[in-house]
């Protein structure tokens, strides 16, 4: 007598197995797209905690990162905007130092990861911008290669979100609280 497994028994295996994969595999994708969403909140409380010690020093905000002291860590996928402006702390090659007229920390282009460009909020709150009372600051970045970006905003003033946000804070966001204006991960 023999012993082993017949076909069906390793098709019903090879089925079982398929099927486990199809449920996990999207799972896990979305799962990894959440988590690389943790470097643009925690950057962007950082942000904020470096313009508040800015302005309790200096009684105003500042656009430039450099003045500030925000300056992420490289193999970032995100990039992070205290105004609209196009004056980047350039991340291209090996080695990277904020520049006092920096507005933006590019994404880092050096590991492989896209250039993105300021975008347009919807969380209640307009463009990045600093002004003598406040400031607004975003976090873009392209998290799964598709062409949808995922965008984060932090103000220090609180708002209401509008119905196009993707927040999963609700209708109110605190000051100092990332926002979720899109999210690239459920699109």
């Amino acid at each position: 007598m023999k012993k082993g497994f017949t076909l069906i028994e390793l098709m019903i295996v090879v089925a079982i197995i398929g099927i486990l994969a199809a449920i996990a595999i999207p799972n896990f994708i979305k799962f990894q797209a959440r988590s690389k969403q943790s470097e643009a909140k925690a950057n962007l409380k950082a942000m904020f905690t470096a313009e508040k010690a800015f302005v309790q020093e200096k009684d105003r905000y500042s656009s430039y990162v450099g003045e500030i002291g925000f300056a992420p860590e490289r193999n970032n996928r995100y990039a992070y905007f205290t105004t609209a402006g196009t004056a980047f702390d350039s991340r291209v090659g090996t080695g990277s130092s904020t520049s006092t007229s920096a507005m933006a920390i590019e994404v880092d282009v050096f590991k492989g990861y896209v250039s993105q460009t300021a975008a347009t909020l919807t969380c209640g709150v307009t463009a990045p911008a600093v002004s003598a009372t406040g400031f607004v600051g975003e976090a873009v970045g392209n998290i799964d290669t598709d062409t949808t970006v995922d965008v984060w905003s932090i103000s220090s003033d609180g708002r209401t979100t509008g119905a196009t946000c993707d927040s999963h804070l609700g209708l109110n966001v605190a000051s100092g609280e990332p926002a979720n204006d899109q999210n690239d991960v459920n699109r």
